[in-house]
């Protein structure tokens, strides 16, 4: 078996275009051809009573969240994210569990095998059809779906949810979805259904207009979470694995995802779960806490402010654009604030070639000292072009040619009251872990 998923996965990734690896080659905007799709595998996303969450950053956290939730409290339950960090199979699961490697095999086989005449899909438009037909076999509960990217044309935008929700917005893949809050947010939109309650995490005036009208357009309840936060006096644990709180609803809470960011998407998640609970959800309040508390255990979520080390401390993250980052640099400044004074901030940094980084570079901190590498996809922005950007920033590093190298080099110079920064691309942070593994 071991054999026949490994050739299963090379034809995923070779005969299929695959845009977290190639980039704008790709992309395939649009439902037609994924409507057809589905249509030959019989319509699976028809079965499955899902909660679809959109947004630029967040929206992956979010969705472990409300998954975990939905598995305490005793749903069977489906969640589709991406990309994954070490292993395939972390896109598609359900109460936790990847995907078994043999229906892995056994979708591709067919796939292979087919007289399908439509267009070729996409690698994402295939794999997300193996997680539909596997969670409509599965007779899941509940399907938690993250979008790939955007919204309006994205292709899990095929589903008719119970609960859609806009975690934030924030510029990214600007090429595709527009170089304004607002073009971007109305592509984000683009999710809210007919009549289907719609949460949105965060706006601003320019954007709150936008999921005002859509929502309006669509006759769809609309919560601001931004306007009526459900969870407030957050405080960080002191051996950094999480947060504690007060929620309104809940009383005190306590959630097992670490970063600052976190206490915009905890909020976001627990409104998605009192709509679910007001729409009549058997969700109490017990098995909530439960889920809260676990969510990152329970889901098997990694690489969102994961502390690797605590001497020295060692964090990665898959932050990899400006809202994301500006967030996770703050939160390193505080570290670094309290650390010894001869404590050096050492981050391990790579980009995509295609990520419009200079605007990124000029929240980056001048004192820290700079690993730059690449990760080992064609996307990768070569370390001799990253160092060069670092250097027109007035930012000092060393280029590597391999996060493998990258990270040796620090294991060298380290010392035990350091702060170790790993991330600028969700792709380093997979090879960074894959260098843990392996």
């Amino acid at each position: 078996m071991e054999e026949k998923y490994k050739e299963a996965l090379e034809y995923l990734y070779s005969q299929l275009p695959m845009f977290s690896r190639v980039g704008a080659a790709a992309y395939k905007p649009g439902l037609e051809r994924v409507e057809r799709l589905s249509e030959y595998f019989g319509n699976p996303e028809k079965k499955l009573k899902a909660i679809h969450i959109a947004g630029t950053n967040g929206k992956g956290s979010t969705s472990h969240i409300i998954a975990s939730v939905l598995q305490a409290c005793g749903y069977k339950t489906a969640l589709y994210t991406s990309p994954h960090l070490i292993d395939f199979r972390e896109r598609i699961k359900i109460n936790g569990k990847m995907i078994p490697k043999e229906k892995v095999v056994e979708f591709v086989e067919k796939w292979k095998n087919c007289d399908y005449t439509g267009d070729r899909p996409s690698f994402f438009e295939l794999t997300m059809m193996m997680a539909f037909c596997w969670f409509a076999e599965e007779d899941v509960d509940y399907a938690v779906i993250e979008t790939g990217m955007g919204g309006r044309l994205d292709s899990t935008n095929i589903i008719h949810p119970i609960l859609c929700v806009i975690t934030n917005i924030s510029p990214d893949h600007t090429q595709f979805l527009g170089h304004t809050p607002r073009e971007i947010a109305a592509e984000k939109a683009g999710i809210i259904k007919e009549g289907i309650p719609v949460v949105i995490g965060e706006a601003d005036e320019d954007t709150e207009s936008v999921f005002l009208m859509k929502a309006l357009e669509k006759g769809s309840p609309l919560t601001k979470v931004y306007r009526n936060p459900e969870v407030d006096g957050f405080k960080l644990k002191s051996d950094f694995s999480g947060w504690e709180a007060e929620s309104d609803w809940l009383g005190e809470i306590e959630v097992d995802l670490a970063g600052e960011y976190q206490k915009k998407n905890i909020p976001t998640a627990i409104a998605a779960i009192k709509i679910l609970s007001e729409e009549g959800l058997d969700l109490p309040v017990d098995g909530i806490k439960n889920g809260l508390a676990k969510a990152a255990e329970s889901t098997g979520l990694y690489g969102r402010w994961s502390v690797i080390s605590r001497s020295p401390i060692t964090i990665c993250d898959t932050g990899h654009n400006i809202g994301g980052l500006r967030i996770n640099i703050s939160q390193l400044e505080k570290l670094k604030s309290i650390a010894p004074e001869n404590s050096k901030l050492r981050m391990l940094i790579g980009f995509v070639a295609d990520k419009a980084i200079d605007e990124i570079l000029d929240i980056f901190p001048a004192q820290a000292e700079y690993y730059l590498t690449r990760a080992d996809i064609p996307r990768a922005l070569p370390e001799n072009q990253l160092l060069e950007k670092f250097e027109a920033h007035g930012l000092k590093g060393r280029k590597y040619p391999s996060v493998e190298e990258a990270w040796k080099a620090i294991q060298e110079e380290k010392g035990k009251d350091d702060i170790i920064y790993v991330g600028g691309s969700t792709f380093i942070v997979a090879d960074f872990l894959k260098s843990l593994v392996h």
